[in-house]
């Protein structure tokens, strides 16, 4: 597998400022928009409010609803402590939500400390849904890989092997089948939940390079159709020359045991297929890609040959036993 790159994302308070959908505007703390938010979760204060901080994570974007401004309104002896507590627990910044006017005090605090402080005018649910959507997308673990990735039979399919494989090849003989490209030579690809998702990089868009043609646009020739943005990667294919494995190892004849490529941490089944003349590579991606819908629907062909084959050999040696004994 060869890697381009593999980092996870930064984002600044800054860049919330940016995001129509949050309704936010910055009314002090300026000068700390440039604050890191490196975990994607919002922060609700409950209990630090009364000067209890253990519930508190540094760097995190803290969200204050109507609930919480009334309690600071309504509790002067108590709005230093809470708000001492909250400033002293590093925020990335604080959002006031519903519009609300936060207290003098706060936003004093929040000038003096440099921690944006920002008014939404979004409900505070609203609010939480959007922003922790927007920060899971953007700090999710991503890298990218050189290969192709292919929407075939609806399976999300990332093509892996050394340079001049014949990876685009296959690709472009899937795409003339009525599959989708998703990308080709460089992806960018980002854990979501558990699960990876792929799209092209940049300017590359749904360019392909094919030795002897050239460069050609895979929308162009073949319609909106034939491309889509992005895919969830379901199925890695490794192209390897028939010479690569020697010394003992062999390809998979038989399919019992599912092996797996680690990327992100997330675990996506992977298949070797053996590159040589005469192998129709896109057939076999194809029947690889409806083998994998099978095994997602609970189906596992080899497996189910197997446990035939068990049976009938079970059933004939009881069979051969039964007639000794007569």
């Amino acid at each position: 597998m060869s890697t381009v790159d593999s980092s996870r994302a930064v984002l600044t308070v800054g860049e919330l400022l940016e995001r129509g959908e949050l309704e936010v505007t910055a009314i002090a703390g300026q000068t700390g928009l440039a604050r890191a938010i490196n975990v994607p979760r919002i922060q609700k204060p409950g209990l630090a409010l009364t000067g209890w901080p253990e519930q508190l994570h540094p760097h995190r974007v803290l969200v204050l609803g109507g609930t919480e401004i009334d309690y600071l309104a309504d509790q002067p002896p108590a709005r230093t402590i809470g708000i001492e507590t909250l400033m002293n627990s590093e925020p990335a910044c604080v959002v006031v939500c519903r519009g609300n006017t936060p207290p003098p005090e706060l936003r004093t605090a929040c000038e003096v400390a440099g921690v944006p402080l920002l008014i939404s005018t979004l409900v505070t649910a609203d609010f939480i849904a959007a922003v922790t959507a927007w920060m899971g997308d953007r700090l999710a673990a991503s890298t990218e890989l050189h290969g192709v990735l292919m929407d075939v039979n609806g399976i999300g399919v990332l093509l892996l092997g050394k340079s001049g494989i014949g990876k685009s090849e296959t690709a472009l003989d899937l795409v003339v089948r009525g599959h989708r490209l998703v990308a080709d030579d460089v992806i960018k690809i980002r854990a979501k939940a558990g699960t990876l998702v792929g799209r092209g990089a940049g300017i590359l868009g749904h360019h392909m390079e094919i030795r002897g043609l050239g460069i050609i646009n895979i929308e162009d020739l073949y319609g909106v159709a034939a491309v889509r943005a992005a895919k969830k990667i379901e199925l890695v294919v490794e192209l390897h020359e028939w010479a690569d494995l020697q010394g003992g190892e062999e390809y998979d004849r038989l399919g019992f045991d599912d092996k797996h490529e680690h990327i992100l941490d997330v675990n996506v089944p992977k298949i070797r297929i053996p590159v040589r003349p005469g192998r129709n590579l896109a057939t076999l991606i194809e029947v690889a890609a409806r083998n994998q819908l099978l095994k997602l629907q609970g189906t596992h062909s080899a497996r189910a040959f197997r446990d035939q084959l068990h049976a009938a050999m079970e059933a004939e040696a009881a069979a051969t036993t039964m007639d000794a004994v007569e």
